[in-house]
């Protein structure tokens, strides 16, 4: 995977491709932003805010435009698969900081959990094929997640027992993560059932949280740490 490396005064930021186009997408939006700000008068320039207000009524949309109750079912499951990037991100950090090489493998995570959202955004039964062809979610990432379980299982001993969440804060983040994602795939399956998201999105969540278990142990093994084995109470 093509990579960029940014030096802060901190560390150094590896970008991945798909964080690289994003970046390119965010100047070209500042740069739009600048281009209508100085053309407008000085007294009509104002600030960008980040609230919008529409959603005061307890009322959201859809990618398709439809304006759906904030507990629909579609926007929780679009919440819970942002907290599962947020937590990911988190779990980044830390294994970041011991110097794990797989770090590249979560931001590409984050970026597909990105298009998992898109997808679960556009109901099928008041999508366009504009919008349908936009958010089309493919079996490829769940290809390369079984890729990388596979990879990282031949390196590690087999599973004989139950093991807690633990390992490190790495591997305890992982598990935390890996918790998460079983919440997402929970909240996406009904979606999927009823036809209105795409099946490879409900296959993705359900291989991705078989990895994140996997890389879990495996940060474990590499920072040499123990994973405590559950042990029946007396």
């Amino acid at each position: 995977m093509a990579s960029v490396v940014l030096r802060s005064t901190n560390r150094v930021i590896r970008l991945t491709t798909c964080a690289r186009i994003k970046q390119m997408q965010s100047v070209c939006c500042v740069q739009s932003r600048y281009a209508r700000y100085a053309s407008t008068s000085e007294e009509d320039r104002r600030t960008p805010k980040i609230y919008t207000k529409t959603g005061d009524k307890g009322f959201s949309s859809t990618f398709t435009g439809e304006r759906r109750p904030k507990e629909d079912h579609i926007f929780e499951a679009l919440g819970t698969t942002d907290e599962l990037s947020s937590v990911i991100g988190l779990a980044r950090e830390f294994c970041f900081d011991k110097g794990h090489s797989f770090t590249d493998q979560l931001d590409k995570i984050q970026c597909v959990l990105q298009d998992v959202g898109s997808n679960i955004a556009t109901p099928l039964s008041s999508a366009r094929d504009s919008h349908i062809k936009k958010t089309k979610f493919s079996s490829q990432p769940v290809t390369e997640l079984e890729r990388w379980i596979d990879s990282f299982t031949e390196e590690l001993p087999p599973l004989t027992n139950f093991i807690l969440p633990s390992g490190g804060k790495s591997s305890a983040a992982l598990h935390v993560a890996r918790a998460v994602c079983r919440r997402a795939e929970r909240c996406v399956a009904p979606i999927v059932r009823s036809g209105e998201a795409d099946p490879e999105v409900a296959k993705y969540l359900n291989r991705l949280s078989d990895y994140l278990f996997t890389l879990a142990r495996y940060a474990a093994m590499k920072e040499g740490n123990a994973e405590t084995i559950y042990n029946r109470p007396e």
